[in-house]
């Protein structure tokens, strides 16, 4: 039976279908499609304004705050996610089920939502200086520049690495480590020995997820006022600076690439099978005296995370009434808009991730893993970056057929979901390489063909991977900042342009409403994504 099996996967692979083909390469074509306009931006810029505007004070200033930037919160990130993974996996310690959950909470949150937030609290006039006052603490430390943009992206990307990380220890034979021990190994010599080697691919690859978040972030940087790429990016459209900050965002390119690259090195062979033999269990490493101590990690880290976003939201939603006015008052239209967005880009992302992961799923050739390979170039983009490139194409457009491309609601979906497709691609292979093949070949002995095998079989078996691959991508577009405010047709408010808009201004209790609603929405997703989980085959 194995032999039938693999042999069929062999034909399938072999006659590899023309037509989806041809469909998942157009798919790969249009995401790559909107960045050769930045390309060609950048290369009509004369050769010596080029050379002047890429060597001047600023461009270098810029060039080592995102560096800076991007390794100080990958390193915070790592020292911060990889301990927490460690006491909810592997010790006894207390209320751990609580704190698995807490600690990976702040994926919800958006960080510029977080940032405004920490301004708030621990601003100059902050809610924390004026408790402080009374005990004599007239000065916090300056919550701007590179320390307030460090914490805050820290405290929102370090799920990537607790995650990856647990899931690395959830998956490790403990056994192992018992063995290193009887050898009389200490606790931290069995841990460097055993524990680390087996873990650390996970480490590397939620850190570069990390690094990748962190120099591709618009909304923290610009509300802590660093100068990095995508902030400097903005300044420069709306200053009609086309020329510089095409250049930036090819230099911007050039970085993510360069963690692409990374990611692509120290990322391990996929292994959908694996012998879970042995892996897990085992007795909990007991912390003895520092049991409740330790505690203290994981309830600072959500503390600072959650806690003292949703107070400072609290108190915006007491105080929004003093002061009042009318042009940044909360209308319902601004959430409907955000819904509605976000789910047109769930819907087209999904149709369009189907075939490109079952492409890859099922015939695992060098063609369609460049095409899958292709459709992740649109996520590792930052929105800053391909932002721009939507607005030069549609600029252009409209000067060459009217105004009809720029700027549209159709065009911020296109923009969503070049953007976020992958996260639908990546549900949906491996919804598909579980799959029983037995069971398509079924299908087929009783004359089905393909197309219908697909509908009758493979389709109701990966409906889940697909519904959770839409509600990863419904989250990540309502969250997300700089498309949305360069793309967004003309009066299209949603929630984050309503948040940005009073942050702009400093009303920041008039971003209260959308952004504890923005909040509830993407907890909502989670939860569906999580259920569907469980419904995979």
């Amino acid at each position: 039976m194995r032999a039938t099996i693999d042999r069929l996967r062999g034909d399938e692979e072999e006659s590899q279908p023309f037509g989806l083909t041809l469909l998942v390469a157009a798919i790969a074509a249009a995401v790559v499609f909107p960045l050769s306009w930045v390309v060609v931006t950048a290369t009509e810029v004369e050769r010596a304004r080029a050379i002047e505007l890429l060597t001047q004070q600023t461009t270098r200033e810029v060039i080592l705050n995102s560096l800076l930037l991007m390794g100080a919160v990958t390193a915070l990130s790592i020292l911060i996610g990889v301990p927490l993974a460690y006491l909810t996996v592997r010790t006894d310690l207390p209320f751990s089920r609580f704190w698995s959950v807490a600690v990976a909470l702040p994926l919800v949150v958006p960080s510029y939502i977080g940032a405004f937030a920490f301004v708030s609290a621990f601003g100059p006039q902050g809610e924390f200086h004026d408790l402080l006052a009374p005990l004599g603490i007239e000065r916090l430390p300056n919550i701007y520049g590179f320390p307030g943009a460090i914490m805050v992206i820290t405290l929102y990307t370090y799920p990537y690495v607790y995650l990856t990380t647990r899931a690395a220890l959830l998956s490790f034979d403990t056994t192992l480590v018992e063995a290193a021990r009887t050898l009389n190994q200490s606790r931290l010599s069995a841990f460097r020995r055993v524990t680390l080697p087996h873990i650390r691919p996970a480490i590397a690859a939620g850190g570069l997820l990390v690094a990748l978040y962190a120099v591709s972030d618009f909304g923290t940087p610009a509300i802590m006022r660093l100068s990095v790429f995508t902030r400097q990016i903005y300044v420069e459209y709306h200053a009609f600076g086309s020329d510089y900050a095409a250049l930036l965002s090819l230099q911007l390119l050039a970085v993510v690439l360069l963690v692409l690259a990374l990611e692509w090195w120290v990322r391990p062979d996929d292994d959908v099978h694996s012998d879970q033999q042995g892996a897990g269990g085992g007795e909990p490493v007991s912390l003895g005296r520092w049991r409740w101590p330790a505690t203290l990690l994981p309830a600072a880290v959500s503390t600072l995370a959650l806690v003292v976003p949703v107070w400072i939201l609290g108190l915006w939603v007491v105080n929004a009434e003093s002061g009042r006015r009318p042009a940044y008052a909360f209308e319902w239209s601004y959430a409907v808009n955000s819904v509605t967005v976000a789910a047109a880009a769930a819907l087209v992302a999904a149709l369009a991730a189907v075939p490109v992961g079952y492409l890859a799923a099922k015939h695992d050739t060098p063609l369609s893993n460049l095409f899958e390979r292709t459709t992740y170039i649109g996520f590792a983009v930052p929105g800053i970056v391909l932002g721009l490139a939507l607005v030069y194409f549609g600029a252009r457009a409209n000067a060459a057929i009217g105004p009809a491309i720029y700027p549209t609601f159709a065009l911020l979906v296109f923009a969503y979901v070049v953007r976020f497709m992958p996260q639908a691609v990546g549900s949906i292979r491996t919804s598909t390489l579980q799959v029983d093949p037995r069971l398509i070949e079924a299908a087929r002995t009783l004359g089905d063909a393909p197309n219908r095998a697909f509908r009758r079989v493979t389709l109701p078996l990966i409906a889940p991977g697909v519904v959770a691959g839409a509600a990863l991508v419904f989250l990540t577009t309502m969250k997300e900042l700089p498309a949305t405010l360069m793309l967004r047709p003309t009066g299209f408010d949603t929630l984050v342009t309503h948040i940005w808009r009073a942050q702009e201004s400093t009303y920041f209790q008039y971003a209260a409403i959308p952004a504890l609603l923005l909040i509830v929405i993407s907890g909502l997703s989670m939860v569906v994504m999580l259920s569907q989980e469980r419904m995979r085959p």
